[in-house]
Parts: C-alpha cells; structure tokens; sequence
C-alpha cells in the first residue's frame, strides 16, 4: 500500500517542499524514515505510533517505509509529524477524503495534539506560490498562518480532528484571513520624558528620517540611552511587505505569540555587551538569524559600544555594507536579510569623563586611548552621524516647559520620508540611508556653494570614498526635512559637523 502526502520544510529562511511517502508491505514489523532526517525527524516514529493509539488506531504490523524526498536535502525538526501521520492513514485506507491540493505542518504529540512549530510564515508563503489549495498548520500557528491571503489555511488542535474532518464526520472550516492593525505608538516611549538635549535630539530626527546609523557620546547620565530607547516612536510604519519580511525571521526564531501573529512596528534590539559573535551575527549547526537579523527593517542598539568584544563589533562591518549575514556552514549556507539602523551608545573613557566640562577625567591618557581603540576606523565609519550628549543643565532639568513630543518629531519624520518615496518610486531603495554608489549624483543634486564646501570638507578632513558618500547622503536627508530638491551649503556644513568627534576623541587618544 503506497501513499503520497505534501509537507513544507525550512533550511534559514528558504522554504522547500516536502512529498512524504510511504511503503507499507509485507515483511518483519518495522518502521523506517528514509530521506536525509535528523535525530528530530527519526524520532516522530515513536509520536506518531502513540499519537495513533490515543485515536484507537492500531499501528500496522507491517514493514512500514517513509520517504522524505527530495532525498538529498536535510530534513530536520518536527514541522513533518502531521504529514507523516496523515500518509500512514492513508496507506491503510482509513481516509475518505482525498489529500490532493493539501500540505501538513505541524508536530504531533503523544496523546495527539498537534503543537506550535516556528517559521510557519515563509513555509505557507511557498505553498501558495507552489499552487498548494490548503494547508493544515497547528491551532497555536493559525493566525501567524492567515496573514497570507489566497490559500485555506486550517488549526488543527489534535490528531482525531484531523481524522474527523476528512472522513467527512466534522469538517473544519477554514481560518479568516488575518489583516494586521495600524501600528500604535501610545506604548512606548516618548521624546518629551527626555529634558533638554535639543541638539541630540535633532541628530536622532535627522537619522530616523534618513535610516542613518547613529553613534552617541556622552558621560555617564547625560541620556545616551534614554535618547536611543525613544528612537522607536518616531521611526515610520512597517509596509506590509517589510513586516512580512520582518516576520519571517521572527517566526523562524520563535519569537511570533499568538498575539501578535505579524510584527507590525519596527524591532527594537538591544543585545547585552556580553553577547557572542554567534548571538550577534547568527549561527548554530543549523544557522539561526542573530540580533542583527532580528531588528532587520528596524533599529539595533548596542549600548554600551566599547564594552562589546572588539572581534564581535568587527564582524558588524560587512553586514552593514551588504544588508545581508551569510552564514556557512556543513549543513549549508543560509543568508539572513539585516537592513538596520544602528544606534551605539558609549562613554568616551572608562571613568566617563574625558572632554567633561566640569568634572576631570581621572583615566591615564594610554588608558583613554585603548578604550576607544575597541571601536575600530573602518565601524566608527560607518556611522553615519556622530553625536556628542553634552551634561544635562540644571536649568532644562528643573523646568516646568513641555518638550517636544515624539508624534509632533515623528510629523517631520514622516514627510522627509514622503519625500523618499516619491524619490525612489520604482527602485529597491526604500531611504537615503540605502541610496546606491551609481545613483548618488542623480539623487544627490548640489548647488555650486555645497559643491565648494564639501570639496573643502573632503580636504580638509582627509575624509575616506564612503565617509563622503554618508556625509552627501546625511545632507539629502537634511535638506528632505528642509523640503529642498537640491542640497545647498547649510545642509552639507550641518551633515559635515556629524562627522568632527572622530577627531575630537580618536585623533587625540
């Protein structure tokens, strides 16, 4: 008796599919998975045998073969479970319903529940590019599933619902198509907690509105991470096309709740200076995305920037030129998206206080010197704008005036990126931050004033080939917020200020 049920299965973030079949024939009892299975896979034998005896269904005492082609490709995890349930059903003719047009995903349990899987996203998203009509995804996984419009995606809470529904006893009805919520910003927090720092604050503007990576300076309690952790509420809205793109990753690490089956705002990650080079970037002997992964389509904070592992912030260097992690390994290579925004937060010495105005810095300068030599030229250049948080007054402190909110900032945030889009129509480039090396001049336009100041500043400075492609991209964007089609001189002198603490700081350590 032979049978053939469709599965999906994952390696990174490509889906492929899976043909689950089976050979049940004569010969000593036995049951056998066949097809490149991990230890994962191997072990839904036993699930599957219990999973039958819960439903009052004895296993059949036969030589019982499963095959997972296509045979050359690693299958691993319980996503298999249903689809193998389901074939041996149907090798022993105790379906009705014919399974054509339908795909399983799902584990099975030993009393035959069906339980939650990860990365259930991009596996329905290939099925409704395959052509597949249905697929049956656990109860906790429906939402997430539904968000795909243009395919019957149906819970399954156990095994005998399974059985019921396609004997014809008591059909399942397939799930609503999720459409997400607008995005709200009233649970985070707000630009107007954070008294004074009007020019840091403009400089985050500024970043928000471009995609700009950010890096902040500042002593101990001047509102480094106050500033950072309130960049979230005037960033725009995901598209639906980066929240799918942003869910997919989420869903494969685990992260989705049934709650919030799609990530509707932009991740906010903000990994601990002890984090590993693994954690950061990816990787596992089935590579998993890293903490850079996780904010793709959003903002990545690493406070604390000096403190990190100087080879784990180098291994942030290719990333961000290339938007995308590749990892290698025997299994295979996988590459995860990462277009983020990078804000880093440090002191400028390990007391806290160098270049303080009041208070002296009690480091030796050697001392100085090796702190900031964690944060290498080639990462520090990749920052976009460099801003120095100045001590907070006593006087912005105490006083009693409102500060700007974050949806008055998150206005002018909105309409510089309006701008962008209009600018970009018909591109992959989505923010000034992503404009390419060969449409630079085209959608960089200066006046003959800029012309002359930047050529002055590229002298003067000793700027490098990609500090002057930031430096004309951060003007872009300010002049997007000064609603100006050209870049004109103020907008090239202010884009070129962001770029002056290197010399500041590292010149002198």
């Amino acid at each position: 008796m032979f049978a053939k049920v469709s599965s999906l299965g994952l390696f990174g973030l490509n889906a492929f599919p899976v043909d689950v079949e089976i050979d049940i024939s004569r010969g000593n009892p036995q049951f056998d998975i066949v097809g490149l299975p991990d230890t994962v896979v191997k072990e839904s034998r036993e699930r599957i045998r219990a999973a039958l005896r819960s439903c009052s269904i004895s296993f059949p005492v036969a030589q019982v073969m499963v095959n997972l082609a296509p045979a050359d490709t690693k299958k691993s995890g319980s996503v298999h479970d249903m689809a193998i349930f389901m074939a041996v059903l149907k090798a022993m003719r105790m379906l009705d319903q014919p399974l054509d047009g339908c795909a399983f995903i799902g584990e099975i349990s030993l009393n035959g529940d069906i339980r939650r899987i990860n990365g259930v996203l991009p596996m329905v998203m290939l099925a409704r590019e395959k052509g597949v009509e249905s697929v049956f995804v656990p109860a906790e996984n429906a939402l997430e599933a539904s968000v795909i419009d243009g395919i019957n995606i149906y819970a399954v809470n156990n095994a005998e619902e399974l059985i019921r529904h396609f004997r014809n006893e008591e059909l399942l009805s397939p799930c609503e198509h999720y459409i997400p919520p607008e995005t709200a910003y009233n649970e985070v927090l707000d630009f107007s907690d954070v008294k004074g720092q009007q020019s840091a604050k403009k400089a985050l503007e500024i970043a928000a509105a471009g995609g700009h990576n950010a890096l902040l300076i500042g002593s101990p309690g001047s509102g480094k991470s106050m500033l950072a952790k309130r960049m979230p509420s005037i960033l725009p809205p995901l598209t639906f096309e980066e929240a799918l793109e942003t869910t997919k990753i989420h869903s494969i690490s685990g992260l989705l709740t049934p709650e919030t089956p799609i990530i509707t705002k932009r991740p906010f990650r903000s990994p601990h200076h002890t984090i590993s080079s693994a954690g950061l970037a990816g990787g596992g002997t089935i590579p998993h995305p890293g903490e850079v992964s996780l904010a793709h389509n959003g903002l990545l904070f690493l406070d604390e920037l000096a403190e990190f592992d100087r080879k784990t912030l180098e291994i942030l260097r290719q990333p961000l030129e290339d938007r995308k992690v590749t990892i290698a390994r025997a299994s295979g290579t996988v590459s995860y998206p990462c277009t983020i925004m990078l804000i880093g937060a440090m002191n400028p010495c390990p007391c806290g206080y160098y270049g303080h105005p009041k208070r002296k810095c009690i480091c030796p300068q050697k001392k100085v010197a090796n702190y900031l030599s964690k944060i290498s030229g080639p990462l520090l250049d990749r920052f976009d704008l460099h801003i120095e948080v100045a001590p907070v007054e006593f006087g912005d402190l105490s006083s009693k005036a409102k500060e700007e909110s974050s949806a008055d900032i998150r206005k002018r945030v909105m309409s510089a990126r309006k701008i962008q889009e209009e600018r970009f129509k018909g591109t992959a480039i989505t923010c000034n931050a992503l404009i390419t090396p060969d449409k630079l001049q085209e959608m960089c336009p200066m006046d003959e004033n800029a012309e002359k100041l930047m050529k002055n500043v590229f002298d003067k400075l000793g700027l490098s080939a990609r500090a002057y492609d930031r430096i004309l991209k951060v003007a872009r964007t300010i002049a997007d917020i000064d609603n100006s089609e050209v870049i004109k001189k103020q907008h090239i002198a202010a884009a070129a200020q962001y770029r002056s603490l290197d010399r500041k700081y590292w010149s002198e350590g």
